[in-house]
């Protein structure tokens, strides 16, 4: 028996998931989290409005699997962030991630409510360890490059991941100016810098 005409166009994607989850990304962008629902992203898909429930449990597996595409995006942004440093790479780090909040809020908010939530997804273990490991190298690099001050590479992280996350949430709120949005979180980033800044103390020598 033949599939539907609409489960048939779906399929020519050629992987159904990935293309589910671009359809919600794209639907996110447009009418954020809340409107994310998995007959709209079938409909968009090219689908029935059964065929997602084939890979994805339910609405919340669906979320997980964009949570996981976005925080890919959002640490290649970061790494091409600092690729570009010509200062602390953490500086840059910390750019780029309130960079992203500000020209993608409502995926910023959907990443708040799968990271910086009481629980994580099982599902998003792996890309978050591997996105930690990446950024604790970044610190440590700059420690052995003299432009951190030496201490715990994960206290540090969790520091200046307290400022940017803050600074992108109050952005996000619309707490912070748009207009002057960026300009702010690169004078409190380095206002933060100036504390973990690895400079010669002036009694030497």
């Amino acid at each position: 028996m033949k599939g539907k005409p609409s489960d048939r166009a779906g399929y020519h994607h050629g992987d159904l998931p990935a293309a589910l989850t671009a359809a919600a990304v794209e639907l996110l962008d447009e009418r954020g989290m809340e409107q994310v629902t998995v007959r709209e992203v079938a409909r968009r898909a090219g689908v029935s409005p059964g065929a997602p429930f084939r890979h994805f449990a339910d609405r919340q597996a669906l979320l997980t699997a964009v949570a996981d595409r976005v925080l890919a995006d959002f640490a290649e942004h970061q790494l091409r962030t600092v690729a570009e440093a010509e200062r602390s790479m953490m500086r840059a780090l910390g750019l780029g991630f309130v960079r992203y909040a500000i020209r993608h809020p409502r995926r910023f908010e959907l990443i708040r409510t799968r990271v910086f939530g009481g629980s994580q997804p099982v599902e998003l273990h792996q890309r978050l360890a591997d996105i930690e490991r990446v950024f604790t190298e970044i610190i440590v690099a700059d420690q052995e490059a003299g432009v951190l001050r030496p201490g715990d590479p994960a206290i540090v992280g969790l520091a200046g991941q307290a400022v940017v996350y803050g600074l992108s949430q109050m952005i996000v709120d619309g707490y912070l100016p748009p207009d002057r949005a960026e300009q702010l979180a690169e004078q409190v980033l380095d206002t933060f810098g100036m504390g973990i800044a690895n400079v010669p103390d002036s009694r030497e020598g």
